[in-house]
């Protein structure tokens, strides 16, 4: 009998080479060791020769079979059919850090999320280059450390920020409207593990005030993206973007208000769906179950 509780739930996350019965082999794998199968997705690039992909959502009984068993078994499945794949508990709270700068409305919605169960990971630290949000961060009970970065210390900073990294495990960084742009030392210590918002008017209005930029060019649209963070700058595969149509009644301060609330929409969004292991990225795209 299968126990409907998240202790016993894993996620199953593959990508491979498109090839004739590979959701047979996933079904029989997971079949063979009693689990049951409670959500599946998938989608292929080019059913020729293209690449697969597959979420599956499980859930299993220790008494029957153990997640280790599940998981060694996958790994021999892998090495026949040239899978990757990622193998999760349910359970397991990915740890997570914040960095931030002043602006406060993206980090307010990750932890307001977090308090209320809605994002499930472990939130050890926040960083950021200015000491506004200490007050706030520290009423969630979150360590907080402020590390001033200029151009002339920006090596040494980073160096600060990675070593806290490590020592506390981090495994995903979500820059909650950092404005510091990260070298390609940092981005390399995590690949696909960082997540940066920015407004969508990019590459237009570039620079300060983006949004008095945007009202004095009279824009319909303004929007807000997330993305995971790579070597090139506001470039790398994008995760979710969001929208608001406007118009000539709204003053430049109308669209700084409206942006910043499709930026914690669009960002908390984004995070949900890394922690919850339904993105995958592929190129420079993301596949989002």
């Amino acid at each position: 009998m299968i126990s409907h509780n998240r202790e016993q739930r894993a996620r199953l996350l593959v990508s491979c080479p498109d090839q004739p019965g590979i959701v047979a082999h996933i079904s029989t794998l997971l079949f063979t060791h009693k689990a049951n199968i409670v959500q599946s997705d998938q989608y292929s690039t080019d059913p020729e020769n293209g690449t697969f992909f597959m979420r599956v959502e499980f859930e299993w009984n220790e008494s029957d079979t153990s997640f280790e068993a599940i998981h060694h078994a996958f790994v021999s499945l892998a090495g026949v059919h040239s899978l990757q794949f990622k193998l999760e508990r349910a359970s397991r709270k990915k740890r997570m850090a914040l960095f931030v700068s002043k602006e406060n409305h993206c980090l307010s919605e990750l932890l307001w999320k977090w308090k209320a169960g809605e994002l499930v990971a472990d939130i050890p630290l926040v960083i950021s280059n200015h000491d506004d949000n200490r007050i706030e961060v520290e009423s969630y009970g979150i360590p907080f450390f402020h590390i001033p970065s200029t151009k002339n210390n920006r090596k040494e900073a980073e160096e600060e920020a990675l070593t806290l990294l490590r020592e506390h495990r981090i495994e995903l960084v979500v820059l909650a409207r950092y404005m510091q742009i990260l070298t390609p030392n940092f981005v390399s210590a995590y690949p696909y593990k960082i997540i940066n918002i920015h407004h969508s008017f990019l590459p237009a209005f570039i620079g300060a005030n983006p949004y008095a930029k945007a009202f004095e060019r009279g824009v319909k649209l303004i929007g807000a993206t997330a993305h995971y963070v790579t070597d090139d700058l506001d470039e790398g595969p994008i995760i979710e973007q969001d929208i608001m149509r406007v118009n000539h009644r709204h003053t430049a301060s109308d669209l700084r208000i409206a942006g910043r609330n499709i930026e914690r929409i669009a960002l908390a969004r984004a995070v949900s769906w890394h922690l919850n292991d339904q993105l995958l990225v592929h190129g420079n795209k993301t596949i989002v179950f």
